[in-house]
């Protein structure tokens, strides 16, 4: 399938490629991982600025829609995915693969040039463990990307550790508490 870009999208393509650290808020449908896929495929093979990519996202997620969405569309066919999941054995594995994006559920993280961090809201909460572990690793990458239709689904103080992830404290402060008061 041909992908023809809609304004808003184009925009948010332009937005991920000019900007190292963004979120991309758009609602189920609107074409979040299209657009991702398409500014790593411009990163990597155009300007060369990215190697090797880490997506985090759901198990269900992390299984099917990344690489489903590059078999869907056709400059994105020659992108090679590799999904850390299974076993301690399948995942060292899958790491050693040579691909341009490795693909991983919530619980893991590594260093990479760029982050994906598909589903951010699934990191709203600055007490978890996974938010804890991933906000030690995050500042490594020169390039994230968080992806959500929901950002604040149960209301603002949500938004704090999403959007740390992203800028790690610059825009809403280096504490939640700090972005209470």
């Amino acid at each position: 399938m041909n992908f023809r870009p809609h304004r808003y999208q184009q925009i948010a393509l332009d937005k991920i490629i000019s900007t190292p650290r963004v979120g991309l808020f758009l609602d189920m449908g609107l074409g979040k991982t299209v657009v991702t896929l398409t500014a790593i495929d411009e990163l990597i093979y155009n300007c060369y600025e990215i190697e090797k990519v880490l997506v985090i996202a759901p198990l269900r997620v992390a299984e099917d829609t990344w690489s489903r969405e590059c078999e869907k569309w056709d400059h994105l066919r020659h992108l090679r995915i590799s999904k850390i999941l299974g076993t301690p054995s399948q995942r060292r594995n899958a790491l050693l693969k040579d691909a341009d994006i490795y693909i991983i559920n919530r619980e893991n993280a590594w260093d990479f040039d760029m982050v994906v961090i598909d589903e951010l809201s699934s990191f709203k909460s600055s007490k978890s463990q996974r938010f804890k572990a991933l906000k030690k690793y995050i500042t490594l990458s020169k390039r994230v990307v968080g992806l959500t239709g929901t950002p604040a689904p149960n209301g603002l103080i949500d938004l704090w550790s999403q959007i740390y992830l992203l800028d790690s404290g610059e825009r809403l402060g280096r504490t939640v508490s700090g972005y209470r008061e």
